[in-house]
């Protein structure tokens, strides 16, 4: 474990004058099917990571109110059970933990195009979500994590129920003491209205920034540019410091483009980019991991199978066994 204590983290007791000197060098662990080795997340100390986050999946469908969680047939990652037995995982492989539940919404995908019609459809979502995060909170609290996220990228839910979201703040915080963020899309992280109520500005950090097939380090830190300083003025006005709840690149042409729009092969078998995954990967380590205001961030993702996972001739987001891990390893060294 990372001697680092809680509250050197938490927002509300970080003056915005001071550095954050220890940053949260992380990643995000795909929740596995089935009960895996208690050893599967050493792996990520050969690329100096301090924190994993775990991703407890709910489920709801397009247009309806209902979120269903922790039931049977889910996979076994995504369970109440299953994150207790991750957690601890974690910390034998010395990890500081966030628990950061996702919902998947079939029938879409993304939660940010996740709306309702009626205020009755309305009721119905907010009380059962607020059960979801509600147990996860409890669930955080019991495993002694470090810092637990209240939603991922609900982008037309967070400006349609305002008042929803600080209420579950605030119920939130009666069963969690540790650190709290939110997962915003990288478009519209200004759009949410309840940032003073939590500890960090989460960003889940897919910015296009080039349409370059394999841009270089120079031209992605350019294009870094706008992005940094609009962040920065932002987080000025917030008073809270900044922690990429989500940033990674696949190994493929365009990679840091509009990374929604390239092609999705569940295969990863696609002809790759090992090159403008780790120039991507170097633009945002040199953009940010030095600046005083900036917390650190999740790498999205990262499989438990080490030695199965990733490799030259995948095309996933995971960096496993591709050039890009000593990339990640170098710059997650510098500010343990």
């Amino acid at each position: 474990m990372n001697e680092i204590p809680i509250n050197s983290f938490t927002g509300s007791h970080l003056k915005p004058e001071l550095s954050i000197k220890h940053k949260m060098n992380g990643v995000n662990f795909v929740s596995p099917p089935k009960p895996i080795d208690p050893g599967s997340l050493q792996s990520l100390q050969q690329i100096n990571a301090g924190w994993v986050a775990l991703n407890p999946f709910a489920f709801s469908k397009a247009g309806l109110p209902e979120v269903y969680f922790d039931r049977s047939g889910q996979w076994w990652g995504e369970t109440k059970s299953g994150t207790i037995e991750l957690a601890k995982f974690a910390r034998a492989a010395g990890m500081n933990v966030m628990i950061k539940p996702h919902v998947w919404v079939r029938g879409q995908g993304w939660p940010g195009d996740f709306t309702l019609l009626t205020e009755t459809d309305w009721q119905i979502w907010e009380e059962q979500y607020g059960k979801y995060i509600l147990t996860y909170a409890a669930l955080s609290s019991e495993i002694g994590a470090e810092m637990f996220c209240i939603g991922v990228e609900y982008k037309l839910a967070v400006r349609q129920r305002p008042l929803f979201w600080k209420k579950l703040i605030k119920e939130v915080r009666k069963l969690y003491k540790g650190s709290l963020t939110y997962a915003a899309n990288w478009d519209d992280y200004r759009e949410v209205s309840f940032w003073n109520e939590l500890d960090y500005i989460g960003i889940d950090a897919y910015f296009p920034l080039s349409d370059s097939e394999t841009p270089g380090v120079s031209e992605l830190m350019l294009a870094w540019e706008k992005p940094s300083i609009e962040i920065d003025a932002y987080r000025q006005i917030m008073k809270k410091p900044v922690l990429f709840t989500e940033y990674g690149y696949r190994s493929i042409d365009r990679t840091a483009w509009k990374q929604w729009e390239l092609k999705d092969d569940w295969t990863y078998n696609a002809p790759g980019n090992l090159e403008a995954q780790n120039n991507a990967y170097e633009a945002i380590f040199k953009t940010f991991w030095d600046k005083d205001w900036f917390a650190g961030g999740f790498i999205w993702k990262w499989y438990h199978a080490h030695e199965k996972s990733g490799g030259k001739e995948n095309t996933d987001y995971t960096p496993q066994n591709k050039p890009v891990e000593n990339i990640i390893k170098f710059y997650y060294s510098k500010n343990k």
